[in-house]
């Protein structure tokens, strides 16, 4: 009787769903530098609201969803909200500030829409 072995190869570590510019990290320590005591990380996630439907959301957590998918940042740990997954892989993430606001923006290729005010999309 032989023995068949097999031997797998490695897998290559998997991208991130989304990528961060600078600025969009640079903005992620400031939050994490004034986080409330016990605070573990940021969580985005895609709400349902708005006039298209979703919107992105940046929040403190204390701790992360077992369905958070981690990002490491210089800055700190982003955690992805798992169900939101899906509609932000490829996505990538920016921090904007100027005269008359200040926020994330994503470039989202999954977006088949955006509301007039930029603040929700479709899929």
């Amino acid at each position: 009787m032989s023995t068949a072995t097999t031997t797998t190869k490695p897998r290559p570590p998997r991208p991130a769903p989304i990528t961060l510019t600078d600025g969009a990290v640079a903005r992620i320590e400031e939050l994490m530098e004034d986080a409330p005591e016990g605070t573990a990380g940021v969580r985005l996630s895609t709400p349902r609201r708005g006039c298209s439907g979703l919107a992105y959301s940046i929040d403190y957590v204390d701790a992360p969803e077992p369905t958070d998918e981690l990002i490491e940042t210089p800055a700190g740990p982003l955690f992805v909200d798992g169900p939101s997954l899906l509609y932000l892989i490829g996505s990538r993430m920016d921090w904007k500030e100027d005269d008359f606001t200040a926020g994330f923006v994503f470039d989202n290729p999954n977006a088949t829409g955006v509301c007039g005010c930029g603040e929700s999309f479709t899929v």
